[in-house]
């Protein structure tokens, strides 16, 4: 029914700007004296996030989410990718990390005038990306990924299709950003794909189609990339294969796990 979704997102909307301030002061000005604490509080925080925003799509709006295993350890080296169909992949992989939280390659136009969300990116250092820049932003955004990968002791996620599907299957990759990361260090890689949403791939979308939503996930598996000189082409497409294979799979109603295959002399974990 349409009036749960205008209730779901009317919640939602509301409480944006108060949690937004909330995190601007308290769990800002928190990180701020005690960076030790750091990663603790900022697990807190996005996993209350993301539990509210999906409590409110399911609860309230009535969607039957099924979301991603707690899998993945938090640390360095740890790279995640999924398919992307709506706007509630970002908390779908936030809740894919056990005892932290990702870091998540964002478009540039969440960066800012989104109450929490824009605050959010900065907050947690996100990787910014804009493919409509002109080239020498490109080359500075693929810069801003290679040091990522680098510096960061938490895992990174990455929505490779670079948008949101428009007919849910697996749209072709972007391979530029996933390369850069994959150039600069060897990383466990995490595959996930989620289906069921691409219906609902805007927020405009959810007000009549919140209470249809039934949306499923699944870890495919994780592969282990150890050759950050190396071509990583022949790679990215091996996980694309994979995770067509793992969304067929998926809706057959098959055990979609196990369903990467790597090329060549790479070879995988699972």
């Amino acid at each position: 029914m349409k009036i749960r979704g205008y209730l779901a997102l009317g919640i939602i909307c509301i409480a944006f700007p108060f949690l937004d301030l909330f995190q601007r002061t308290v769990v800002a000005l928190y990180v701020r004296i005690w960076p030790s604490r750091r990663i603790p509080m900022m697990t807190w925080w996005i996993q209350s996030m993301r539990g509210f925003v999906l409590g409110c799509f399911s609860k309230v709006g009535g969607a039957r989410l099924s979301a991603p295993e707690r899998v993945i350890a938090s640390g360095p080296g740890t790279l995640i990718v999924m398919n992307h169909q709506s706007v509630l992949d970002i908390p779908l992989v936030v809740g894919t990390v056990r005892d932290g939280y990702p870091r998540i390659v964002t478009r540039r136009r969440y960066y800012r005038f989104i109450p929490l969300i824009s605050h959010m990116v900065r907050l947690y250092q996100y990787p910014v990306v804009d493919p409509r820049a002109r080239a020498d932003r490109v080359r500075q955004t693929l810069v801003s990924l290679s040091e990522a990968a680098v510096s960061s002791d938490v895992p990174i996620a990455i929505f490779p299709e670079g948008t949101r599907t428009r007919n849910g299957e697996i749209g072709r990759f972007k391979t530029r950003g996933l390369a850069a990361l994959l150039a600069e260090r060897e990383w466990t890689v995490h595959v996930f794909v989620v289906d069921g949403f691409w219906t609902v791939a805007k927020l405009k979308h959810f007000i009549g189609g919140m209470a249809h939503i039934n949306g499923s996930s699944a870890h495919l598996g994780s592969i282990e990339w150890t050759e950050p000189g190396s071509d990583p082409l022949p790679f990215i497409e091996a996980i694309r294969d994979g995770m067509i294979e793992g969304l067929r799979a998926l809706r057959a109603g098959e055990d979609p796990s196990g369903r990467l295959r790597l090329p060549g002399s790479v070879s995988g974990a699972e």
